[in-house]
C-alpha cells in the first residue's frame, strides 16, 4: 500500500534536488578550463594585427595563418586594427577574453620600443606569452625618383645642404621604421622631417608620387618596387646586406657603423591564456612554421622567420627592449 507523500516530505526532496545540482554545478565549473583545453579550439581563430592591412606586419599574419589553421584543424584569419604605431591594437587584445581564440601580432614597435618612450598600459613580460618569431627582416631606405639623390652619400648631402625640408616616411609612430629614421638622423647628422604612415603600405603611394622624398620599411617589403624601377634603394639598416635587395650597400658599409636595426613580428598570446591552451598553440606554430608551403612563400618575400620556437622569440624581445631603451632615452623620443 503506497503511503502519502507529506508537504514536508516534498519540500525537503526538492531543497535536496536543489543542492545536488549546485554541487553538479561547481563541479562542472571547475572541470571547465581542462574541458576547454581538450576540445580547443571548436571554432575560428583570430589573429589580431595592430597595423592597417598592406605592410609587413599584415603580410606575415596572412602568411602564416592557413599553415597554423591546418595544425590547429580550424581556421584562422586575421583582423587588422591600426593605429599609433601598434599601441591602439596591442593594448585592445588585452580586454579580449584571453582563451586563445585572439592571438596578436607581436611587434617590435609596441613590444620593445614605445615603452621605452612612452607609458603603456601593459608590462610586455608579465602579461603576455611568446608563441613563436614569424618574421625578421631589415629596413630599407628607398626614395622616389623624383628625389635627386641616387645613393645614400648624395641623400646625406642633399639634407644637410637642405635642413628641415627633405621628408621621410614610416609605418607610424613608434613603429621599428620610425625608430630607424631617428637612428639614421642621429648617426648621419643630419635634419629631416619624419612623416607618420598608419603602415608601410599606406607610406607607398606617398613616396611613388613623390608627396614624400622617401620613405623606411622592410626590405623584403620594398623589393618588388625597387625591382621595377618605381623605387631607388639607397641603403639597409640591417647587420648585414639583405636576400631583398642584395647590391643595396648597408648604413654600415656607407660610413654609419651604429646605425643597424632588424624588423620582427611574432604571436603572442594572454599571460591569462590556460597553459593547456598555449602549449597547443606553441606546438602547432612549431609545426606550421617547418611546413615546406609556408618556408617557400616566406622565402619569396625575401624573408625569415627568425629563430624558431618560444624561448627564441621571448630572448629577442627581451634583448631588443634592452637594446632601443638607452637609445630612445638618451635621443628623448617621445612617443
Amino acid at each position: 500500500m503506497l503511503r502519502t507523500i507529506t508537504p514536508a516530505v516534498r519540500f525537503l526532496t526538492s531543497r535536496l534536488l536543489i543542492l545536488v545540482a549546485a554541487l553538479f554545478g561547481l563541479a562542472t565549473v571547475a572541470l571547465c578550463p581542462a574541458h576547454a583545453a581538450d576540445t580547443f579550439p571548436s571554432h575560428t581563430i583570430r589573429i589580431l594585427v595592430p597595423y592597417a592591412a598592406g605592410g609587413p606586419s599584415d603580410t606575415a599574419a596572412r602568411l602564416v595563418a592557413d599553415p597554423l589553421g591546418k595544425q590547429l584543424g580550424t581556421t584562422v584569419y586575421v583582423d587588422n586594427r591600426g593605429g599609433a604605431g601598434g599601441l591602439i591594437g596591442t593594448e585592445q587584445f588585452l580586454k579580449d577574453e584571453p582563451d586563445g581564440y585572439t592571438i596578436l601580432l607581436g611587434a617590435i614597435g609596441p613590444f620593445a620600443v614605445i615603452p621605452a618612450g612612452k607609458q603603456v598600459s601593459y608590462d610586455v613580460g608579465r602579461d603576455f606569452i611568446p608563441l613563436g618569431c614569424i618574421w625578421f627582416a631589415g629596413q630599407a631606405i628607398v626614395a622616389s625618383p623624383k628625389m635627386p639623390a641616387k645613393t645614400i652619400g648624395e641623400f646625406i648631402a642633399y639634407a644637410k645642404a637642405n635642413p628641415g625640408k627633405v621628408t621621410i616616411g614610416s609605418a607610424g609612430i613608434g613603429s621599428m621604421s620610425h625608430l630607424t629614421i631617428e637612428l639614421f638622423k642621429r648617426e648621419a647628422g643630419i635634419d629631416i622631417i619624419h612623416v607618420p604612415f598608419r603602415s608601410t603600405g599606406a607610406s607607398l603611394p606617398n613616396v611613388l608620387g613623390g608627396q614624400v622624398d622617401a620613405i623606411v620599411g622592410d626590405a623584403s617589403v620594398l623589393a618588388s618596387q625597387v625591382s621595377a624601377g618605381k623605387l631607388r634603394a639607397l641603403a639597409v639598416a640591417s647587420s648585414e646586406r639583405t636576400l631583398a635587395l642584395p647590391d643595396v650597400p648597408t648604413l654600415r658599409e656607407s660610413g654609419l657603423p651604429k646605425a643597424v636595426a632588424d624588423s620582427w613580428f611574432g604571436l603572442v598570446v594572454s599571460s591569462k591564456t590556460p597553459a593547456p591552451v598555449v602549449k597547443k598553440l606553441q606546438d602547432a606554430l612549431a609545426k606550421a612554421q617547418r611546413d615546406p608551403a609556408y618556408v617557400q612563400a616566406l622565402a619569396k618575400q625575401k624573408a625569415s622567420a627568425g629563430a624558431l620556437g618560444p624561448e627564441a622569440f621571448a630572448k629577442l624581445i627581451h634583448d631588443d627592449a634592452q637594446k632601443w631603451r638607452p637609445v630612445i632615452q638618451n635621443a628623448g623620443l617621445k612617443f
